[in-house]
């Protein structure tokens, strides 16, 4: 994230004696201290301008007396003017004490960046009375709710937890995400100000933001449990400070039929090789089985084929190509006819799980606390996995073949080798049973 501009503020010292329970920090430069909050391997070389990411105001968007600034802004801010001062920052819902400091100027900034229900309290040194006394509340307030990735699954996993925080707070909340997202949620979130990114946001003064993402090697400064612990979408609520419950997101349904034939969806592709579903006859089976049933199979990834250096995943052979970059809601028409859906750990079958339909996940490298329930998740416990969630390996962005514990060997992606065809075949059996689906041959047969 690019250094914010501030106003050249005067050279004075900060006193040495700070009481801090590591919480917030002060300075005295002239440019406020920025944390890295993109979703990022932090020690890989940046890359260019991510498009999705929203700068905080140069200087605190709300005035205060004496000429004190302060606002919500990737954290509880305050910017003074030359003087005498003392600060607190506190959390209102403990009246926990959680950084307090003299200053003769500058920048006093929360290290936490999640919601915290702070309340600011400036002393003129040496008296009694705050000049400054102010308890966040966001009632009626502009409150930019930052989605800085322009990734499919992430989206729809946080998109609940950004409109239950609008309820809960009663705000003005601008939701800045990627265009193709934004255009299948915004009739559907009357309530919410949608930004389409990349674009220029709709509040430039905002009196609190709060970015979403999945932070790693343990960063608690953005998030206040590690996602790895709670799920790629249930850290959302926890960020925001609400109710973490999953729930699908709303998206518009109710098109009408275009294909006659019954017939099932399936995913084959994802981001990194560790999500693939890497038994190299797996798909064939399944699309095999799904066929001899009466089924067509149609494969809606966005490449037929994708992959890195030596290795190249393609479409199962008796699959019919659906693939292709189309606009998300021709996606989510497809899907909601759809008998059911086969996909990994990826996007798609987090759109999929937008339009009620059954689905089938299989993955091996996430646990299955990762992604949204399913009673059909496909996961095999006789090998490694779950490295995702594992707080002790962080996912390197930048390695196509990441396979932290085993790459180079002949164990390298075991957790999803080691699912079969068979496997994924007895969780269809189950799927089709518990939703009463006679098979489409067998349906024919029937009508004969």
């Amino acid at each position: 994230m690019p250094e914010e501009k501030t106003p050249q503020v005067n050279n004075t010292s900060i006193q040495s004696s700070i009481q801090s329970q590591g919480v917030a920090t002060a300075a005295s430069a002239s440019q406020a201290p920025q944390d890295v909050t993109a979703a990022v391997n932090s020690e890989q070389k940046p890359n260019p301008q991510n498009p999705f990411l929203i700068d905080i105001p140069a200087i605190p968007t709300q005035e205060g007396p004496m000429g004190i600034r302060f606002d919500f802004n990737d954290g509880a801010r305050v910017l003074l003017p030359k003087g005498k001062w003392h600060v607190q920052i506190e959390d209102d819902e403990t009246d926990n004490i959680i950084f307090a400091c003299d200053a003769d100027e500058g920048w006093v900034l929360s290290t936490k960046k999640y919601y915290i229900p702070f309340r600011i309290r400036v002393w003129e040194r040496g008296k009694k009375t705050p000049v400054l006394n102010h308890t966040l509340s966001l009632k009626g307030k502009e409150v930019q709710l930052k989605f800085p990735v322009g990734t499919l699954g992430d989206t729809i996993g946080w998109m609940t937890y950004a409109n239950r925080f609008q309820e809960k707070h009663q705000c003005v909340a601008e939701v800045a995400m990627a265009h193709n997202m934004a255009e299948i949620f915004e009739a559907q979130y009357p309530n919410l100000f949608f930004t389409h990114l990349p674009g220029k946001p709709r509040f430039e003064k905002p009196y609190a933001s709060y970015m979403l993402g999945l932070f790693f090697r343990g960063n608690t400064t953005n998030q206040p449990i590690d996602f790895r612990k709670v799920g790629l979408h249930r850290t959302a609520g926890f960020i925001l400070g609400v109710d973490p419950r999953e729930e699908a997101p709303r998206v518009k349904l109710g098109s009408p039929r275009k294909i006659k034939e019954r017939y099932v969806c399936i995913a084959t592709k994802a981001s990194s090789q560790a999500k693939m579903w890497n038994n190299g006859f797996g798909w064939e089976q399944v699309v095999h089985y799904l066929k001899e049933l009466g089924y067509r199979v149609l494969c809606i990834d966005k490449d037929a084929v994708t992959g890195s250096n030596f290795t190249w995943n393609r479409m199962p052979h008796e699959a019919e190509d659906f693939t292709g970059a189309r606009p998300l809601q021709e996606r989510i028409e497809l899907l909601e006819h759809a008998d059911f859906f086969i996909g990994l750990g990826s996007g798609l079958s987090w759109l999929a799980w937008c339009t009620h339909v059954p689905v089938i996940l299989i993955s091996g490298f996430s646990l299955p606390i990762c992604e949204f329930y399913t009673p059909y998740r496909v996961f095999n416990s006789h090998g490694c996995n779950g490295c995702w969630d594992d707080i002790h390996c962080n996912f390197d962005h930048y390695d196509y073949f990441w396979c932290p514990k085993f790459k180079g060997t002949d164990r390298q992606f075991e957790c999803t080798r080691l699912i079969t065809g068979k496997q994924v075949i007895g969780h269809i059996k189950q799927l089709m049973k518990d939703h009463h689906l006679t098979a489409p041959k067998n349906k024919k047969q029937e009508n004969k």
